[in-house]
């Protein structure tokens, strides 16, 4: 029982004097800028800013990659950002004027993530059945035989306009019909029978024997 009580009393004291360590160090003004490891002109904006030894307490650098709070000295501070490697920081202890200020190098990192493939289909058994009624495209020559086809020519006709030569040889064809249309056929006219029956009988009379 004496032991328990006294591990227990070592304990108490042990915990209020790091609780006492931890009070009496100092609260500094903590500042800087972030850039960019491989080109210092880079500003890396909004890197989140976690205090390890306060509880993870979270900060964030603004857009210019500038941050400024308050911690102790001696204090651990994790940098992180999206696409690069995490850096840490100690404050040193002992520092002037209650402010400390840095630059901190954010270094670029590459991660190669594994290849993902996407299928539509949930089952290995679904993916058997479509491929099984899957319709294979024509090739080529399928496709330049459907599109000569002569009911493909014909739907064709239906719904192109007409080009400049087929235009041409429509409006000569429409001409010669009229032209045709135009020229009456001569034996037709009563007028022209009498003509032909009078020059037929004087081409008689003038063949005949008694006629010099």
């Amino acid at each position: 029982m004496k032991k328990l009580s006294g591990l227990l009393f070592f304990l108490f004291i042990a915990t209020a004097v790091l609780a006492q360590q931890k009070q009496e160090r100092p609260i500094i003004q903590f500042s800087g800028v972030i850039h960019n490891a491989d080109s210092t002109s880079v500003i890396v904006p909004y890197v989140s800013i976690v205090n390890t030894t306060n509880k993870n307490q979270v900060n964030i650098s603004n857009y210019k990659g500038y941050f400024s709070f308050p911690a102790h000295e001696q204090d651990t501070v994790r940098f992180s950002s999206v696409g690069y490697a995490s850096t840490t920081v100690v404050i040193p202890a002992n520092v002037a004027n209650k402010s400390y200020t840095i630059e901190v190098d954010l270094k670029p990192e590459i991660i190669n993530l594994p290849v993902f493939k996407v299928f539509p289909w949930a089952t290995t058994e679904e993916f058997r059945k479509d491929f099984i009624t899957m319709k294979i495209a024509d090739d080529d020559l399928a496709i330049a035989q459907k599109n000569l086809s002569r009911a493909s020519i014909l739907s064709l006709q239906k719904t192109l306009p007409r080009d400049g030569s087929e235009m041409n040889g429509f409006q000569d064809f429409h001409n010669s019909v009229v032209n045709s249309h135009s020229i009456t056929n001569p034996l037709l006219n009563p007028f022209n029978w009498g003509s032909l029956i009078k020059e037929i009988s004087e081409g008689d009379k003038a063949r005949s024997p008694g006629t010099n």
